[in-house]
């Protein structure tokens, strides 16, 4: 029997109104860096979703490398996100918080008392931005400062942080979290042996590189369960320059048996691609499933028909839309009638402000005379 994608449906532990899932995307609308009555609607508006899960929040002040991001560091900003996850409930949704790190892709301009951002080593990527101030205090994008690197007293602290954050995240009323391990940031920095030169307990093996991941997932589930603790890969990315390494499919592949062991709520697989970066190699997919039978989601220049085709064959559970959500709120209904989709405008994707954010409209039939 054909499995219908926008049908109620209980995978795993989630009980979700469809198998669609709105994708995590920075928007930098918090100038306080805590949630208001606009993100409230922002997402309120997309409760069409089976599973929302938020912008990438916070887990400490020295965890940012975008200005204006909300947290989840503080009780003012789990105070804020009760106002979201509340909208959110009332329109019958599941919402999830994404948890961030950003590592050494950050600027000193967005650290507390301009000191420099962190990394697995002090190594700086090259041709990587963030957004930050200039020397003459002008907002845009920067060169990411040199990082420092983490001592392992350090490391514990982050790992500790994440747990905080996912228990403030229960606090303000999130479904649970998602421990952000993609698209360049602290976590994979850790992976990859060209960023990660230690020589320590967290550096060189396959093992040792991914004992900070795997540290911080345990932590997480020890704090809130591991019914809802999920977390974001993004193998074979190079955001951040991060360079392609030999051993990155055994890498993935330890990580899927480990967290196999785990039983997470889910993990979400990002294909690259549509960021301008790598594309996940043919049949990369299938062998991660060898390892991992849990709930897998995939996101990055996904349609209907190839969410369609990839959850009948069992290949994944849930289809992750991220762009498309920002300017079509009613993203699941055109989806479902195959109605035309208004196209985004990147150049109002972030900032300050409403327009471009909780002003697109809904989708409305032609007039026929």
């Amino acid at each position: 029997m054909k499995i219908d994608i926008f049908k109620p449906v209980q995978i795993g532990f989630l009980e979700l109104k469809n198998r669609i899932s709105m994708a995590p995307m920075t928007r930098a609308r918090n100038q306080d860096g805590i949630s208001n009555e606009n993100n409230a609607l922002y997402y309120e508006q997309r409760a069409g979703a089976g599973l929302i899960i938020t912008e990438g929040t916070a887990i400490s002040a020295t965890a940012k490398g975008v200005l204006y991001i909300p947290g989840l560091y503080t009780q003012e900003q789990i105070e804020g996100w009760k106002k979201v996850t509340n909208a959110v409930r009332k329109k019958g949704g599941t919402i999830f918080s994404q948890l961030w790190h950003v590592g050494r892709v950050s600027h000193t301009s967005n650290q507390p008392n301009e000191i420099a951002p962190v990394g697995p080593s002090d190594i700086q990527a090259r041709n990587t931005s963030a957004w930050g101030f200039d020397q003459n205090g002008v907002e845009g994008f920067v060169p990411v400062s040199k990082p420092k690197a983490l001592s392992s007293s350090e490391i514990k602290e982050v790992v500790n942080d994440f747990a905080n954050a996912a228990k403030n995240a229960i606090e303000a009323g999130f479904d649970g979290v998602e421990i952000h391990g993609a698209n360049g940031y602290l976590i994979e920095q850790f992976l990859n042996p060209f960023v990660n030169n230690r020589t320590d307990e967290y550096g060189g093996s396959i093992e040792n590189r991914s004992r900070f991941l795997l540290e911080i997932v345990d932590a997480v589930i020890k704090t809130v369960g591991n019914e809802k603790t999920g977390i974001r890969l993004t193998p074979y990315g190079g955001l951040g320059d991060l360079p392609h390494y030999d051993e990155i499919e055994a890498t993935y592949q330890y990580l899927a048996k480990e967290l196999q062991k785990r039983n997470l709520v889910y993990i979400h697989l990002m294909d690259q691609l549509s960021k301008g970066s790598h594309a996940l190699p043919n049949g990369f997919i299938e062998r991660f499933r060898s390892c991992y039978n849990g709930v897998l989601i995939l996101a990055g220049g996904m349609t209907r028909e190839k969410s369609e085709e990839l959850i009948e064959a069992g290949t994944i559970d849930i289809a992750g839309f991220g762009e498309p959500f920002i300017s079509n709120p009613d993203l699941v209904e055109r989806l479902q009638n195959n109605w035309e989709l208004t196209p985004p405008n990147r150049d109002l994707h972030y900032g300050l402000g409403t327009h471009g954010y909780t002003d697109w409209e809904i989708y409305k039939a032609p007039v026929t005379i």
